[in-house]
């Protein structure tokens, strides 16, 4: 069931009321989903089913994007605000330590979680924060270009388009390798969600200095990344794994940079299996 919940955070400038909206459907073990930058909890509509079947889900809208609004005031976008805030969430949902996996955006987040010790495994999918400066120079002027496209286009044109596997490829395939499975009615909510998101050009600001250097012990990690990554490429996830040698690299043969689009069966396999 989606849901909205308020709580208060930490700030530089003393205690504030964070807003997150998410989606709460199964149950077992608590999963916590994090989706990247410019998307919205949606991304996880086609692993849902599979997931819930064996834990209680709770994918979120972070702060700033799909139906979360924006950080309070004198908030920054960088890990050191964002994961506060999604510990307070936990702790207002009543979840202890839960299980997290993560895309992109996401799957950095859901890495620093692990760090933190506030989770009890990680899967990180193309997380971010792995790159070399001209990797990360090509992702954020692919992103940018992406949103500049999306805040161009009316309505309409993004709904015509949406309708036909051509436009949808038009549209998606920057994160998909196969668009062609998205619905016209997710297409259309996902390219709104890259044109309002308030947290986008903050986050990216904050991005330009991330680069994850720590290792993540003592709990499960899998970093997985798909063949078919346009937007980082899976030499970052060698890199990865020399990071975090503890970690299980997974191939998702066929898989873009979002990929519980291209193979929801492989991806909830995987978050399933280290979650165990």
């Amino acid at each position: 069931m989606t849901a909205s919940i308020e709580f208060t955070v930490e700030s530089p400038g003393g205690p504030r009321t964070a807003s997150v909206s998410y989606e709460r459907v199964g149950r077992g073990a608590p999963l916590l989903l994090l989706h990247g930058i410019g998307h919205h909890w949606q991304a996880w509509e086609p692993v849902l089913s599979a997931l819930s079947a064996e834990r209680d889900v709770i994918a979120v809208d972070l702060p700033g994007f799909g139906a979360s609004p924006a950080l309070p005031d004198g908030m920054s976008y960088d890990l050191g605000a964002v994961v506060p805030v999604l510990a307070a969430l936990c702790e207002e949902l009543g979840v202890d330590r839960p299980h997290v996996a993560g895309n992109s955006l996401g799957g950095l987040l859901a890495l620093e979680l692990g760090r933190e010790k506030l989770v009890r495994s990680v899967t990180a999918l193309s997380p971010a924060g792995f790159w070399t400066q001209a990797e990360r120079r090509y992702a954020f002027t692919t992103l940018r270009g992406m949103r500049a496209t999306a805040r161009a286009m009316p309505l309409p044109l993004i709904e015509r388009l949406s309708r036909s596997e051509a436009g949808r490829f038009a549209l998606t395939s920057t994160i998909y390798a196969k668009p062609g499975r998205r619905t016209p009615e997710a297409v259309v909510a996902e390219t709104l969600a890259l044109r309002e998101g308030s947290g986008f050009g903050p986050t990216l600001a904050t991005g330009r200095a991330v680069q994850f250097r720590d290792d993540v012990p003592d709990i499960p990690v899998t970093v997985a990344w798909g063949t078919k990554d346009r937007l980082l490429v899976r030499r970052q996830g060698v890199r990865a794994k020399d990071v975090i040698p503890g970690a299980r690299l997974v191939r998702l043969p066929g898989c873009g940079h979002v990929p519980m689009n291209d193979d929801p069966a492989l991806v909830a396999r995987v978050i399933l299996d280290t979650s165990r």
